[in-house]
């Protein structure tokens, strides 16, 4: 079993607590958070082991789990790196994109490997559907959020729509060829809402819509290719796919066909794959382990989460310059 530790022991940071001392893939040794109060008050409610400085976690345990804010992931992975340990890391993956490029070097010349907990590849269903997304070509996704202070501190794009690139990049085998945005800020000092438009060079196209100041919770992507569409509710965790293939000469009886100009004849049916329940962030902290214990590639490298922040960073100046 892998030694674990967390360092960040917020919202997020207690779930991945809990699921680490759940999962059989890890020991879970304890945590550190820079708040000795809160840290003082979990440890003696929960009995989770509480170090007293970053230093003294790091040297105790194989894997670093950081689930710190945004400004912290640098500086903390870069000692877990220089002690030779492992590091899953909550996305965005840094603030910005040199000190993940430096995390990828650093990583590669520690021998570690690191992961980036973008949860919503291991969510059960776009796992489902995954299969069936071969070639979009165009893709739309919405990610609205009600407004909730905790996640103010970046902005939308990388609190939220970040998601959905990574998502968007995993299953679109083309370079990003334009990236144009807008947004709006209506309650904090940056954008709140944005649109994104992410052009392919095989010509894929992209909208992306997030929002952290809606009425209600969404995340729905849509993904159309040629003869096929898949739409995934990450929320309700369903996926619908409905595709169509040519006619059959005798249909059945209550078979859907549609006939364009030429009089080519199509029969829609619909898919309904099976979905595994499943928590997406167990998934993800179990997956990094075998990829530890298998000396293999993370589903989601270092590397994914510096070109999903890479694209997150075009959207911000693509607005910004608006």
């Amino acid at each position: 079993m892998l030694k674990a530790g967390v360092i960040g022991a917020g919202h997020l940071g207690k779930i991945h607590l809990n699921l680490l001392k759940q999962s059989s893939a890890y020991e879970l040794v304890g945590f550190y958070d820079a708040d000795t109060k809160l840290a003082r008050s979990l440890s003696e409610k929960e009995g989770y082991t509480k170090f007293d400085s970053l230093e003294a976690l790091i040297d105790a345990v194989d894997v670093v789990d950081i689930v710190t804010p945004t400004l912290a992931h640098f500086e903390v992975a870069q000692k877990a790196l220089l002690a030779g340990k492992h590091i899953f890391i909550e996305k965005p993956i840094t603030q910005n994109i040199e000190d993940a490029h430096t995390l990828i070097e650093m990583a590669s010349a520690h021998n570690c490997k690191g992961q980036v907990g973008h949860v919503e590849r291991f969510n059960p269903a776009f796992c489902a559907a995954k299969p069936h997304i071969t070639a979009p070509m165009f893709i739309e996704t919405h990610r609205l959020a009600e407004f909730n202070p905790r996640g103010t501190d970046v902005p939308v794009v990388l609190d939220l729509m970040i998601h959905d690139i990574d998502i968007i990049l995993s299953v679109v085998d083309s370079k990003v060829k334009t990236v144009t945005a807008s947004g709006v800020a209506v309650i904090s000092d940056t954008p709140d809402i944005a649109n994104a438009r992410i052009e392919f060079e095989n010509g894929c196209v992209a909208n992306l819509t997030a929002s952290r100041i809606s009425l209600k919770n969404m995340r729905k992507s849509r993904f159309f290719q040629k003869d096929a569409y898949i739409a995934v509710d990450f929320l309700a965790k369903s996926v619908e796919v409905v595709k169509m293939k040519d006619a059959p000469d005798s249909p059945e009886a209550f078979a859907m066909i549609l006939q364009n100009a030429e009089g080519n004849k199509k029969q829609i049916y619909f898919e309904n794959p099976k979905i595994e329940s499943s928590n997406a962030i167990l998934e993800e902290l179990n997956a990094f382990a075998h990829a530890i214990n298998e000396d293999q590639t993370p589903v989601v490298s270092l590397e994914n989460g510096a070109r999903a922040l890479e694209v997150a960073h075009q959207v911000i100046q693509s607005y910004s310059k608006t």
